[in-house]
Parts: structure tokens; C-alpha cells; sequence
């Protein structure tokens, strides 16, 4: 599956952004999801992810009531909706999938990746 993320950009703190994870070259209802980001200097982190039909997801602390994500299968997209965005979340954003059915956290477990989309949060 190739996967390519967008709507990155730049905003002021406490604004939002919403991220997009498109896929196509297989059944990307098949896949969890995940959300990763890196910021200069740091190791790529986790962020979110969803299982196969969006019913399950889970959220790194630093991010929980502030980041939802979701799927739509219909659509082959995976979408993160960033709100009360804080400086300390400028990153450069990915999406990562996995061929299981269960939510997937760990960096080691995606196949596949798409390339970053920047997201940069002024103070």
C-alpha cells in the first residue's frame, strides 16, 4: 500500500490543523493506522492510531483531548484532526500502516509509511 499524508502547515498556538493519510494500491480497510511525528533533534515518536474499522484508537498522553483520529474506508483515508495545537507539536508528520486488524502503537510493527507532512505551531 502506498500511502501519502497532507494538510500540513503553519498556524498560530491554540489553532488547529486537520492531517489527511490517503492510501491506494491495496484493501486499506485491512490496515491499522498510525500517526507518527519527528522533530529536528528527536527521535520519531508516536502519536495515534486507529484499527481497521475505526472503532478502536489510542493517543499518546501528550496528545490525548487534543488529537482525534479517524478513518473513512470508503474514502482510503485517514484523517488528524490536531486542535489546541502547542509549539512543542511542530513535527514533521507521518502516517504508517500495518496489515492487522488490531490497533498497532509500536514504530517497529508499520510496513509501510508515507512521506511527512510539516506541521509548525507558532507561539
Amino acid at each position: 500500500v502506498q500511502l501519502q499524508a497532507s494538510g500540513g502547515g503553519l498556524v498560530q498556538a491554540g489553532g488547529s490543523l486537520r492531517l489527511s493519510c490517503a492510501a491506494s494500491g491495496r484493501t486499506f480497510s485491512w490496515y491499522a493506522v498510525g500517526w507518527f511525528r519527528q522533530a529536528p533533534g528527536k527521535e520519531r515518536e508516536f502519536v495515534a492510531s486507529v484499527n481497521w474499522n475505526g472503532r478502536t484508537t489510542y493517543y499518546a498522553d501528550s496528545v490525548k483531548g487534543r488529537f482525534t483520529i479517524s478513518r473513512d474506508n470508503a474514502k482510503d483515508t485517514v484523517y488528524l484532526q490536531m486542535n489546541s495545537l502547542k509549539p512543542e507539536d511542530t513535527a514533521l508528520y507521518y502516517c504508517a500502516a500495518d496489515p492487522t486488524t488490531d490497533v498497532v502503537t509500536s514504530i517497529r510493527e508499520f510496513d509501510y509509511w508515507g512521506q511527512g507532512t510539516q506541521v509548525t505551531v507558532s507561539s
